[in-house]
């Protein structure tokens, strides 16, 4: 009797795996059929970063992200985490009002953000020659990048992740 009982909980098991892996895989074909990205999420570690000065909009930080050799994954259309030091008032915000779409890294795409370093119109500021950067909720693992010249820094703004380098200007009003 106790082995028939055991047959039974054991069919149970196997019953409850399939159906959660049927349901698995019904949501990724959902996910596939609604054009959301299959890759995972990229994380800092799995990028490398290129910082330029550009002189649009009164003066920004363009930063380059992609993906290193055998990494294919996706940005959120976001803004990266930021900061020019450790106060608080050197942290990015966002120039942007909306999410944009996600921008997929794999081989040489690359995606796209601008950072403002002075979104005021003063002669207030602090100077930084580097920025520590991360893929938002990827904090713990941020990097420092050397900016190519100083920055006098008040309110930064950065523009989300775009696949397009033109769309990550950001103007400041």
């Amino acid at each position: 009797m106790r082995s028939r009982f055991t047959g039974r909980s054991a069919r149970f098991a196997l019953a409850a795996v399939a159906a959660l892996a049927l349901g698995g895989a019904a949501t990724a074909t959902a996910t596939a059929d609604s054009g959301r990205s299959t890759t995972r999420p990229c994380a800092t570690g799995d990028l490398s970063f290129k910082v330029t000065a550009e002189t649009q909009a009164g003066g920004y930080y363009l930063i380059t992200a992609k993906a290193k050799p055998g990494i294919a994954c996706h940005l959120e259309g976001v803004f990266p985490s930021a900061s020019f030091g450790s106060h608080p008032d050197t942290a990015v915000s966002p120039a942007e009002q909306s999410v944009s779409d996600d921008v997929v890294l794999g081989g040489s795409t690359a995606a796209y953000a601008g950072i403002s370093p002075k979104s005021t119109n003063n002669d207030n500021g602090i100077q930084f020659d580097r920025l520590h950067l991360s893929v938002a909720g990827d904090e713990e693992n941020s990097v420092t990048l050397r900016l190519p010249d100083t920055a006098t820094v008040d309110r930064p703004i950065a523009t989300n992740w775009h696949a397009d380098r033109a769309d990550a200007v950001p103007f400041v009003d």
